[in-house]
């Protein structure tokens, strides 16, 4: 088997270091570079061609979100699990919107971690458990709903699933991770006040936003 390559990316020089540590010694992954802000980490991730890469998301100059936008604006194929501190809602969307593969946080034990990067590897969606949980708060609190009209891309998403897509199907088509379809759809569910797929279809079709 192929190591899985990481590229680290972190302001913290210890923190880099920690979870170099995490990784040295299996044969498993192979550490191909370290970065100490976003921008530096796009440009190593062009160059050293990682399979996942380990992203902080508060760093100085461009952040770990801006910093997946222009990966995935450039084409770069990695994958992106950011490890972070931030648990809220309003830190953990932008980044799944950006098309971040999977949302840890730092205190996640090292099994948690190395289980979280393969299954990222393999494009599987990877959710701290306080995260999946905000995430859910967000679609039941109506206080918490964004405005009810939906956004073009949210739109598309919406017409594909009417169209019978799956997840994968329609990351595929919309040149997004699935992760990024799921955020899509948890939006959508808020705005329409829905908790499923088919009700959200039917709702759109009842309101003309679809047909």
């Amino acid at each position: 088997m192929t190591a899985i390559r990481l590229l680290i990316a972190d302001d913290h020089p210890i923190m880099r270091d920690g979870l170099r540590g995490v990784f040295r010694g299996d044969e498993d992954f192979e550490v191909a570079g370290e970065a100490s802000d976003g921008a530096e980490a796009v440009r190593l991730a062009q160059a050293v061609t990682p399979d996942v890469i380990l992203m902080d998301l508060r760093m100085p100059g461009m952040g770990g979100v801006e910093a997946i936008a222009k990966l995935r604006e450039l084409g770069n194929p990695a994958r992106v699990l950011i490890l972070t501190t931030y648990d809220t809602d309003r830190d953990v969307v932008p980044a799944l919107e950006a098309g971040a593969t999977g949302y840890l946080l730092k205190d996640a034990p090292r099994d948690e971690l190395i289980r979280a990067v393969r299954a990222a590897h393999q494009g599987q969606s990877v959710l701290a458990p306080k995260v999946a949980t905000a995430l859910v708060g967000l679609v039941g609190s109506p206080g918490k709903s964004a405005p009810d009209h939906l956004s073009p891309r949210e739109l598309e998403v919406l017409k594909l699933v009417a169209d019978g897509a799956t997840n994968q199907l329609a990351a595929r088509k919309l040149l997004v991770s699935e992760t990024t379809i799921k955020t899509h759809l948890l939006h959508i569910y808020t705005k329409l006040g829905v908790r499923d797929r088919a009700s959200a279809v039917a709702t759109a079709y009842k309101r003309g936003l679809i047909s």
